[in-house]
């Protein structure tokens, strides 16, 4: 405690004079009056302008209720309303907040926890506009070379053409020829009479020239050169000589597309000149590099076999046939398990069967290499099959060619025009770089223009700090003319990448697909996108910027919070971190508790004023309240799951060893590696090995301690459903067992009424005004949409005679809106509800309600939500459970109720792993594993792994640097 006491006493001391300031009402201020959106209770607050203001609270006591759906919603609903009518109705529908006023209200840009896009073609490059930078650069500096020689390409101008040729060839015998055909096949009948009505007589073939004679054609297969004879010369300085050398090579031009070749009939010698770039030896040449030339969402860029993308679909023989040991008939075949019932493919086999001699009950693994590829890739021979016709009894016969089940998938997946058959095809292919481009996206060509001796991929592949460093050094290996064009570019790029660094992401490159990112990673990249644009005078809104970030790269963002507030700007953020809320200029806590309790304005002022205050945050801040650490770690029960060299992306051959029966947590630097080791490696291991998941783990040698486990449970942070008809019933599951209830109530039974009828999502019970959603919207055109109350059914979604129905009193609609404090009362008598109900009050979310929206949750409700549906799975005792960063969105009271669910399911004889960067938490860890030193390459290592108190004694890395603090 002293450490902490000394860290708060100097925020007092250092910050009094600066922030001892009242707020009044000429102050430079954003005033909100009335807010009554959601929970909050009509509250009234100013908070300062040009300051760096957190809002903080427990988990659903009102903070983006405030400052998102009131502050946020009204600033954008504001900048609509400055457009037309006419536009207004083409941008959607914003709602007026429930909020009286607002008053002092700067331009809005909020930064959430939302990935920045799903689509594949998207990249932290092209997200961050730095990949942009570098496609001009590569256009305006890069120097090509040949795929073939690997030499310098060259490039000429007519004029240098022409007085190479007579620099060279002085007094001799040329002729120049203009390139049609370059290596390919056919007769080119047609080809040689166009060329002869084009008024040229001699044509060069394979090398030899020869007259254009009538039916002239070539063998169509055979690759051919084909060039025009442009003209046959003697070169010398004549003036005369000279005029017709400038006509034929500008002639010659015209045909060969920019490429001029001069053959010197005496000795055969070839040599080529382009204006374009061109290899001087073999003639190869390339367009003159454009930026699209270097785009992989370009035509002139794009890998022409993956269309930019990087990746292939192809169909995974191990997921077709997941088990050798079965036979065809016994269902062998996965994507035809049931091929019994499947009469056309049990024929088609059967003919095969006949053709290499093998029977459809013979175990798959003793079936010859030539029968499986013909199963799976195909004969070209046809085969007849005869079918008998159910209805007519009458055999007919059918000859087609078998294409194999894979090539089958493949074409599938390709060329369906549904989902869900896309979706069966997909789950038995394996995701492959491209064979052609090796995942760099971009077509050859492009990927031979090099700056020192790097192509564009080698460098966006870099993390942003060795990239950082290749960019601080190239000026230095650019010539002088180079550095006069590349000097803005480069230093516009220098300075978008030490924005990115600053935010904590040095680890990540530029080639890394935005799909894979964090919801904390991309709200840094906006972040650092930002900070670069330099806007001055704008309200900056961030939602818990410090998600997955370490301690150590928290001070990085606090700093980029700080440089954003010092150039003009007002920043507003909603967090729990504790150095974030000590560095705030101001601070605004909301609460007391969450849900119809929380709502109000329970502490705001200054950093030392909150320190000052008896909220629940400031007893946590100053150690009044805190997370105990245990007395006693857990050893486990003596066994281990070990995973042997596991290499993924950054991982350098790690060998991972967790203690079964305890609560592990996985530490380290953002981008050290633990979501590759866990995430990526480890737990699509176990799925696959428990329920034949079709996730390929990255690569590992081998897996002990399988056996020890029974089943593995994931609680990731991917979004429960977010449509208004989602709740935290149906999502939980709750909602069936509560209808199956009503359901076999008396009258419920007189009537008839089976389950669906107490369903809002299904004809017969709802309300068919609203069709169940309790709410009707009304359309205004170019004003928002308006929603209000349904009129038949006031809101409660069902219709008269299913609200008729009640157990113990009460209708389905008076459950739905009991809060689940209430619901666990209610229903103390039916287990299944009730232990599911349970487990939503334990992680602390008693307050809200059964049926209640969940566009309405906050982002820590709707995760502690999936994991309460986790959790009220019955464990046995032998499970592992992994939980990706649980304290998202939590504050350090619900951080205490979370942790004693965790810790009374490793009680029970569980293993509990936890990747994590919250220091409450790993302080209570039985076993730490701590990856390092850094982040990107830089990392891939674990450096440290045992208890709390060993970490700190070992004094290895940036973890047990903050964690001595803790202890």
């Amino acid at each position: 405690m002293k450490v902490k006491d000394v860290r708060l006493d100097q925020i007092k001391d250092q910050r009094v004079d600066k922030d001892n300031r009242q707020i009044t009402d000429h102050d430079n201020v954003i005033a909100v009056y009335g807010a009554k959106q959601h929970n909050l209770k009509g509250i009234d607050i100013k908070i300062p302008r040009d300051q760096l203001v957190v809002v903080t609270g427990l988990s659903g006591s009102g903070k983006s209720s405030l400052v998102f759906d009131t502050i946020y919603a009204e600033g954008q609903r504001r900048y609509i309303e400055t457009f037309s009518a006419y536009a207004r109705q083409f941008l959607g529908n914003l709602q007026r907040p429930k909020v009286d006023q607002i008053e002092g209200l700067s331009p809005v840009i909020a930064i959430e926890q939302k990935t920045i896009t799903r689509s594949p073609r998207s990249t932290v490059g092209t997200v961050t506009e730095i990949y942009d930078f570098l496609r001009l650069l590569y256009t305006k500096v890069a120097q090509g070379y040949s795929y073939k020689t690997g030499e310098l390409m060259v490039s000429y101008t007519d004029q240098q053409i022409q007085d190479l040729i007579v620099k060279d060839y002085i007094d001799q015998k040329v002729i120049l020829l203009a390139p049609v055909v370059r290596s390919r096949k056919g007769n080119y009948k047609e080809l040689f009479v166009k060329i002869a009505k084009q008024g040229f007589t001699k044509v060069c073939v394979d090398g030899i020239v020869q007259d254009i004679v009538p039916d002239l054609k070539l063998d169509r297969y055979k690759n051919h050169d084909i060039e025009i004879v442009i003209d046959r010369m003697l070169v010398n300085t004549d003036l005369k000589n000279t005029k017709r050398l400038t006509d034929s090579i500008q002639l010659a031009m015209r045909h060969g597309q920019g490429i001029l070749l001069l053959l010197q009939p005496d000795s055969k010698k070839v040599r080529f000149f382009s204006r374009d770039v061109m290899c001087p030896t073999t003639g190869i040449a390339y367009p003159k590099p454009q930026t699209n030339t270097f785009s992989f969402n370009s035509p002139k860029g794009a890998c022409s076999c993956c269309s930019g993308l990087g990746i292939l679909y192809k169909a995974s023989r191990k997921k077709i046939i997941p088990d050798k040991k079965l036979s065809i008939a016994n269902g062998g075949l996965a994507p035809y398990h049931k091929s019994k019932q499947n009469i056309w493919i049990l024929s088609q086999l059967e003919q095969l069967a006949k053709m290499y001699q093998f029977s459809l009950d013979d175990p798959i693994e003793n079936l010859t290499k030539e029968a499986l590829d013909a199963i799976l890739y195909g004969v070209k021979d046809v085969i007849q099959v005869s079918l008998k016709s159910e209805k007519s009894k009458v055999k007919k016969s059918y000859k087609f060619s078998f294409e194999g089940i894979a090539n089958f998938i493949e074409t599938t997946y390709k060329n369906a025009d549904t989902s869900s058959l896309k979706r069966w095809a997909l789950q038995y292919m394996d995701q492959v770089n491209c064979p052609q481009c090796k995942g760099s996206r971009l077509q050859k060509e492009s990927l031979y223009f090099r700056i020192d001796e790097k192509n564009i991929d080698e460098v966006v592949r870099m993390d942003l700090l060795s990239l950082q460093e290749w960019v601080q050094n190239l000026p230095d290996k650019l010539s002088k003319k180079q550095n006069q064009i590349a000097h803005q570019i480069i230093k516009e790029i220098a300075t978008r990448l030490q924005f990115l660094v600053d935010v904590g992401l040095s680890y990540l490159t530029l080639s890394r697909s935005s799909q894979t990112l964090s919801g904390g990673e991309s709200q840094r990249i906006r972040l650092a996108t930002q900070i670069g644009s330099q806007l001055v005078g704008v309200l900056y809104i961030l939602d818990e910027p410090s998600i997955g970030l370490h301690q150590r790269d928290n001070q990085r963002l606090i700093q980029s919070l700080v440089n954003l507030r010092d150039i003009g700007n007002s920043v507003l953020v909603v967090e729990h971190d504790k150095d974030m809320i000590l560095k705030a200029d101001h601070v605004i806590d909301i609460g007391p508790k969450a849900g119809k309790q929380g709502g109000n304005i329970v502490s705001q002022g200054t950093p030392a004023q909150l320190v000052d205050s008896n909220t629940l945050t400031a007893s946590y801040i100053t150690g009044k309240r805190q997370i105990e650490i245990p007395k006693h770690r857990r050893k486990g029960n003596g066994q281990s799951l070990v995973l042997y060299k596991a290499s993924g992306n950054n991982l350098k051959n790690v060998t991972l060893e967790i203690p079964l029966g305890t609560f592990t947590v996985v530490t380290g630097v953002s981008g050290s590696g633990k979501s590759s080791l866990i995430n990526g490696t480890l737990y699509p291991i176990l799925n696959q090995h428990f329920y034949r998941g079709v996730q390929e783990p990255l690569p590992f040698e081998k897996i002990e301690g399988i056996e020890h486990l029974d089943k593995v449970i994931d609680v990731n942070q991917s979004p429960i459903g977010r449509t208004p008809r989602s709740n935290p019933a149906t999502y939980t599951g709750i909602f069936s067992e509560i209808r199956a209830l009503f359901a076999k109530t008396q009258e419920s039974q007189i009537r008839g009424y089976k389950a669906g009828r107490f369903s809002f999502n299904v004809k017969g019970g709802r309300c068919e005004t609203c069709q169940g959603a309790g709410i009707r919207v009304i359309e205004m055109n170019f004003l928002p949409d308006v929603q209000v109350p349904c009129e038949s059914c006031q809101g409660k979604r069902f219709n008269r005679e299913t609200l008729e129905v009640r157990y113990k009193g009460k209708s389905i609609a008076d459950v739905l809106e009991m809060k689940i404090s209430q619901a666990v009362a209610f229903f103390e008598a039916i287990p299944k509800i009730h232990r599911k109900l349970r487990t939503l009050e334990e992680v602390g979310l008693g307050y809200i309600a059964l049926g209640q929206s969940s566009t309405t949750l906050s982002g820590g409700e709707a995760q502690r939500i999936k994991l309460a549906t986790e959790l009220s799975k019955r464990d046995t005792g032998k499970t592992l459970y992994i939980l990706d960063e649980p304290t998202t969105g939590l504050h350090f009271e619900d951080v205490n109720v979370l942790l004693s669910v965790l810790q009374q399911l490793v009680d029970k004889g569980n293993t509990v792993l936890v990747i994590e960067h919250q220091m409450d938490v790993i302080k209570v860890a039985d076993h730490i594993i701590d990856i390092g030193y850094e982040g990107g390459v830089k990392g891939g290592k674990i450096i440290a792994w045992g208890t709390p108190e060993k970490l700190v004694k070992g004094k290895k890395g940036y973890t047990a640097e903050f964690l001595a603090l803790e202890l």
